[in-house]
């Protein structure tokens, strides 16, 4: 069978030339190898003498005898020097085999094969180089053929997937690697093959025969070509990188870690919500570290109490953990795989919730179908689950797959802060992913500490805060208060969780004579100490208010009481005298860092139904809003003061005569004033949601709050409004009397006369009896003319006016004493009584309860004997 030398055979390698010499001795038949070769073409050789041809001059008489002996028959074989083409000084050696030959006439000729001795001995040296790299190389050489089989592999391939380096010839990607990774070997040897581009690093993952572990190898490739330089197969390096593959894996690992706690510790309880908290560490935590994730809290927790101690208050061998609360879930998989693992035993109805329910196997519930609890809901833990037993021992315990090769495994992480377990933490890690490690749990245990730390602290913080709103809520006015001439709604908002509690507070006060003090104020700086400080000021304001003082004298007062609570010890303390702080600059830090609690606003405002007016005293608070009717809404000027805590100025008093029906509005700066808006912004808006159509007060107050950019939970929220509703002149009865002993008389019948028309019968001979009694009084240590005042509203008040300075005083009048006993007789008859300074004098009055229809209870024996 003729055919072409096949691609990649010797000849293309070896540069071999033939001539034949005639019997003549000169050349007959010159070959295209041997022009190549000697670069001298057929017309240029033929019919010359070899030896002058080819031979130096030297040579040439050897070369004459070598001629003749192979014309006589013998055969020979040399190393001839001769010039290679196209270079003058440098000779090239060729290794000549001369064969006697018979020409058809039967006469004497020769054939010559003539070879390059370079190029053999390059191919030499290149076959002991390949022989060596291949039989003694560390890594696995391997050559595809065209049609990418091997063709030839070396003792290190062999070694590693068994066999001879002969056995491996004709086998194909598909019997060393698995379908996809043989597949994309393939793929990437045809690519090679076709377009000649090498291939760096080609990472392969496979298993070796007899082992289960699986490798990583990289592989290099590139095509080989003939020596015509056409392409003959690609050939491969492998190398075994599974070391390097798992030290880089454990180098990303460590890198991501650090990256998950640095992560961690800039999101993990930027907010003091436990829920919040709790979702941050999943936001961490998924998908960086795991794949699925749960919190758990213990109930306790969430409240703000203790959490129970670990294994819970009933830790009887086979018991369920304690129960739990689902706060926080994530999961980067698609739903419509299982949830995750070991679920718990049940949800919690009642406490015996942890049994299986009757007619069910313990074991029933405990497989991977079990029902996952949804958030927010209450369940317990199985005995002997990995999760209660990290509940139980505070350590780190991992659990199973669930056992249908969705999850891989599950660490469950207790919770642990200040050496107590307040929930657990579940990762689980699903197929696909690789299962955890050592490092992990280390990693699981470090993100549930810092969280449960976090956890720990919003714990505390939600206690204190409900704590202090309870304080703060117990001292505000319950219910809607109610006053004589006053349509009153007022409104408070607390700041939200993500803040403080403040110490902003509002209140009404009724006052002798049917007068009302409103008051708003606002201790500056937030939590518990504010709230307390608040509670002590509201106190003191409303025992100030029941002196009956005058605004200005309320807010002196004020600041001297809180000028005292801010100070340590409850008071000044002098210079020289007394237990000294350790150091003055002690005492300055702490006295300072105390009275900044104390340092608040407030202003106090008595409102008189029957003048209509309202006098108000301002400290440092913000100034009232007053809208008259068809008029726009105006803020009242009154000198804003010094807050109360700093002492040392007086507290101006400015009187304001109010239109019926008109509108007065107290508030706080959280209503009109927020980190986006200055205060000037905030009162203008004030003045502008207060201006328009009247309404409901009820309707105005969630106007105002609704108009008004507050952004509520940056501050407290307090907001008093009254519409003035001043007594009519028919609930009014005012005389003047003169000083002489039938006043009394004049007294008592003005008083009847107004009772009648009151149609109050029922009350004219009480009244009578009380108002001879002060007018009585007023005449016998009083000074100037005599005033008497009825007023009528939700009570009857009865007033008289004197410009005496001395206010009378109930003493026990003794078993011989003719008089001492009218001031007894007032207080027990009224509901009621009390004195007041005014500017030119005092007042004495009394309070009766209007009839209801039912007979007037009658003085007891002893009420009446307490008067002897």
């Amino acid at each position: 069978m003729w055919q072409s030398s096949p691609p990649g055979s010797m000849y293309e390698y070896i540069r071999v030339a033939s001539f034949s010499i005639g019997p003549d001795g000169l050349i007959e038949q010159w070959s295209g190898r041997a022009a190549d070769l000697f670069g001298m073409g057929p017309h240029e050789v033929i019919g010359r003498d070899p030896v002058e041809a080819f031979m130096p001059p030297e040579l040439r008489r050897g070369g004459h005898r070598q001629i003749r002996e192979i014309l006589d028959g013998k055969e020979w074989t040399g190393l001839v020097p001769f010039r290679i083409p196209g270079e003058q000084a440098v000779r090239g050696l060729a290794e000549v085999y001369v064969m006697p030959s018979v020409t058809p006439t039967g006469q004497r000729a020769a054939l010559c094969i003539v070879v390059d001795v370079r190029a053999l001995r390059a191919i030499e040296t290149d076959l002991a180089a390949s022989q060596a790299i291949f039989g003694q190389s560390p890594f696995g050489f391997v050559l595809f053929g065209k049609d990418l089989s091997v063709v030839r592999a070396n003792e290190r391939f062999a070694t590693v997937f068994g066999g001879m380096a002969a056995d491996h010839r004709g086998r194909r990607a598909e019997d060393y690697l698995t379908r996809p990774e043989a597949d994309r070997l393939t793929e990437t040897l045809k690519r090679v093959l076709e377009t000649g581009d090498s291939v760096t690093d080609l990472r392969l993952i496979g298993t070796v025969p007899g082992d289960t572990d699986r490798r990583h190898w990289s592989m290099n490739l590139y095509r080989v070509h003939s020596g015509s330089g056409r392409p003959t197969g690609v050939a491969g390096l492998a190398t075994d990188v599974t070391s390097r593959h798992i030290a880089a894996r454990e180098a990303a690992s460590a890198r991501r870690n650090l990256r998950l706690l640095n992560e961690a510790s800039a999101r993990i309880g930027n907010s003091l919500d436990l829920e919040t908290t709790a979702r941050e560490l999943l936001d961490v935590a998924v998908p960086g570290f795991c794949d699925l994730a749960t919190v758990d809290l213990f109930p306790a927790v969430l409240t703000g109490a203790e959490a129970p101690p670990a294994g819970g208050p009933a830790a009887e061998p086979g018991s369920a953990s304690p129960e739990l609360r689902r706060v926080a879930q994530a999961s980067a998989v698609s739903d419509a795989h299982p949830h995750v693992p070991a679920p718990p035993a049940a949800q919690v109805p009642s406490a015996r919730s942890g049994e299986p329910p009757a007619g069910e196997p313990p074991a029933a519930r405990t497989g991977a179908d079990a029902e996952e609890p949804a958030l927010g809901a209450v369940h317990r833990y199985p005995h002997a689950s990995a999760c209660a037993t990290a509940l139980r021992t505070g350590r780190v315990h991992e659990a199973p797959g669930d056992g249908l090769g969705f999850v891989r495994s599950t660490l469950a992480v207790p919770m642990v802060a200040h050496d107590t377990v307040v929930g657990l933490v579940r990762f689980s890690r699903t197929k696909g992913s690789e299962p955890f490690g050592e490092r992990d749990r280390d990693l699981a245990g470090e993100l549930a500490a810092r969280a449960a730390v976090c956890i720990d602290n919003a714990r505390l913080y939600r206690r204190e805060h409900e704590r202090a709103l309870i304080l703060q809520r117990s001292l505000l006015p319950p219910g809607a208060p109610e006053a004589a001439g006053l349509d009153i709604a007022c409104r408070y908002l607390p700041g939200n969780a993500a803040t403080e509690v403040g110490g902003d507070w509002f209140d009404v006060i009724e006052l002798p004579g049917h007068r009302t003090a409103l008051v708003v104020g606002d201790v500056m700086g937030r939590g518990l100490r504010a709230a307390v400080a608040m509670g002590e000021l509201r106190t003191a304001v409303r025992t100030l208010a029941l002196l009956d003082l005058e605004p200005a004298e309320v807010l002196s007062a004020l600041d001297e009481v809180a000028r005292g609570l801010g100070t340590p010890g409850g008071g000044d303390r002098p210079e020289g005298g007394g237990t000294q702080w350790p150091s003055r600059a002690l005492q300055k830090s702490r006295e300072a860092d105390l009275s900044e609690v104390y340092l608040a606003t407030c202003v106090y405002a008595v409102y008189d139904p029957v003048t209509r007016r309202c006098t108000f005293a301002n400290a440092g608070h913000l100034p009232p809003a007053v809208v008259e009717p068809g008029q726009e809404a105006r803020l009242l000027d009154v000198p804003p003061g010094m807050p109360l805590g700093v002492g040392g100025e007086p507290f101006e008093e400015v009187v304001v005569e109010l239109a019926e029906g008109s509108l007065l509005t107290l508030y706080t700066d959280g209503l009109v004033e927020s980190r986006d808006h200055p205060l000037d912004e905030g009162l203008e808006a004030l003045r502008t949601a207060l201006t328009g159509p009247r309404m409901r007060l009820e309707a105005a107050c969630d106007h105002v709050l609704a108009a008004l950019d507050t952004r509520h939970g940056e501050d407290d929220i307090a907001l008093l409004m009254a519409r003035i509703q001043g007594l009519p002149e028919e609930a009014v009865g005012d005389w003047t009397l003169p000083r002489e002993p039938r006043s009394v008389g004049r007294a008592r019948e003005l008083a009847r006369r107004r009772l009648t028309e009151w149609n109050l019968d029922d009350l004219v001979d009480t009244t009578e009896l009380l108002v001879s009694e002060l007018v009585t009084n007023a005449l016998r240590y009083g000074e100037g003319e005599i005033r008497l005042r009825l007023l009528r509203d939700r009570t009857l008040v009865c007033e008289v006016w004197d410009a005496g300075l001395v206010q009378p005083r109930r003493r026990r009048a003794r078993d011989t004493d003719e008089g001492g006993r009218g001031l007894q007789l007032v207080g027990l008859l009224s509901a009621a009584w009390g004195s007041r300074r005014t500017p030119r004098g005092k007042t004495v009055w009394f309070e009766l309860a209007l009839p209801d229809g039912q007979p007037a209870a009658e003085l007891s024996v002893e009420q009446l004997l307490s008067m002897y």
